[in-house]
């Protein structure tokens, strides 16, 4: 398998092992993606068994430092969709 893969790859795959269109599977998972950020980003939770959990995760503001010159820059709060791997997998990496 590939270092990396596209959505359009999965989207691919997919199609090919459910025997439907690329569009239809492209759309699919597009679905699902947007769902799990949307989720997430709104204070939920996606567990999805034997692969992991997609949450939340807020930064608060601080300073920061222009790494140019050296000028100390405020930085707003952010929040961002993490993922945090589930037991099943982090036991199938061990195993690679």
């Amino acid at each position: 398998m590939a270092d990396s893969i596209s959505l359009r790859d999965l989207a691919d795959k997919l199609a090919e092992s459910l025997d439907v269109s690329k569009a239809k599977a492209y759309d699919a998972l597009g679905d699902v993606f947007e769902t799990i950020g949307k989720t997430a980003l709104s204070g939920g939770k996606v567990s999805v068994f034997g692969f992991g959990t997609f949450s939340c995760k807020e930064r608060k503001a601080r300073t920061g430092r222009n790494p140019q010159t050296g000028a100390a820059i405020k930085i707003a709060a952010s929040k961002s969709v993490g993922f945090k791997a589930g037991a099943a997998m982090k036991k199938s990496a061990k195993k690679k």
